[in-house]
């Protein structure tokens, strides 16, 4: 009789790693070219630094070393990944996405490979397109990566410093494969969007609804070149996207506020998850923020988040790990793993 291969019954993070550029850009560096100050920075955001690339390098360059990183946390080797995803918004071009290069800087030819691009909610999708493959027998061991340099692609004029103190540069990463046991690993997963509010967080050009589209025939002038945000509506959204998602997530498998060992929040504004974390009954000791050195890094805050989180030795076996995160679309979602 041939022998059927058992597929897994869940998925796990096997290993994290991340990778922020050398230079730091503090909030009194801003302020030399934009109205603010440190205070008002701190105050709205809870940042106070944030990583620029230097050295010519894009965020396929970033996403390589935190890949490596992740790959030897797992144990594993780059010919041990059979499926590759990642997510930016600041592909090193326009196209092909970044996954292309990313492969052949690891030298995975021939693996499938692909983008995603949900912005601040992409490693939440990602992680569950991982999941579904790992699962279901279509890949054993998916490399998960978000990436973006933001420091080229924002603006530095008063009229964008609310978009423009928020973002740094940054790259996390995972591998998801069997988990070793059916009781740990990946629990559950709810993903959500509502494109109605599309445009209060987005970059309108140049695009392709646009003729001539290319970037030489846009003016610095044109606002819609930089991206734009309308800050108390996508705050407020966070914050009441966030809490439901993670009481969804809680409630799909019988488990209340209380069994939350540990929140790992997107990185996008301090304060948000602050109030995510009141609204739960979650206490500082119970979640992990790191965006006072890195600003929003976007599709990386999660990984790199977890990796430190991992490293700090703040996780351990049996804990319930919450993930959330929301961001332009609107897209939002939160997942549970048993570590």
């Amino acid at each position: 009789m041939e022998n059927v291969m058992e597929l897994p019954k869940r998925s796990h993070i096997l290993g994290a790693g991340f990778e922020v550029p050398r230079t730091v850009v503090r909030n009194d560096d801003l302020s030399s070219v934009l109205s603010t100050s440190d205070e008002w920075i701190i105050q709205r955001s809870g940042i106070r630094e944030r990583h620029y690339v230097d050295d010519g390098n894009g965020s396929s360059a970033l996403a390589e070393r935190a890949a490596r990183q992740a790959i030897a946390a797992a144990g594993l080797t780059p010919a041990d990944i059979d499926l590759l995803i990642c997510a930016t918004l600041s592909s090193d071009i326009d196209f092909p996405g970044n996954s292309s290069f990313i492969q052949q800087r690891l030298g995975l030819g021939g693996i499938l490979a692909f983008d995603v691009r949900n912005q601040c909610s992409s490693f939440l999708y990602m992680l569950s397109v991982a999941d579904q493959y790992v699962r279901t027998g279509g890949a054993r061991h998916v490399l998960v990566i978000g990436s973006e340099v933001h420091s080229t692609g924002i603006e530095y004029a008063d009229r964008s410093r609310h978009v423009t103190v928020l973002f740094g540069d940054g790259a996390g990463a995972v591998v998801v494969g069997p988990s070793p046991d059916d009781n740990r690993g990946l629990l559950t997963i709810n993903l959500h969007s509502e494109g109605a509010h599309a445009q209060k967080l987005c970059l309108l050009g140049p695009a392709s609804l646009s003729k001539p589209r290319l970037a030489l025939d846009w003016t610095p002038d044109d606002i819609s070149g930089w991206p734009q945000m309308d800050g108390r509506f996508v705050f407020r959204h966070a914050v009441t996207r966030m809490g439901e998602c993670i009481e969804e997530a809680l409630a799909a498998i019988g488990a209340g506020k209380d069994d939350i060992r540990m929140l790992l929040p997107h990185q996008a504004n301090l304060r948000i998850n602050q109030l995510v974390a009141m609204g739960l009954g979650i206490s500082d000791d119970r979640m992990a923020n790191n965006i006072e050195r890195y600003g929003n890094t976007t599709a990386a805050t999660i990984p790199i988040l977890l990796a430190e989180t991992l490293a700090a030795g703040r996780i351990h076996d049996n804990d319930l790990v919450c993930l959330s995160a929301f961001g332009s679309g609107f897209t939002w979602g939160a997942a549970l793993l048993r570590w």
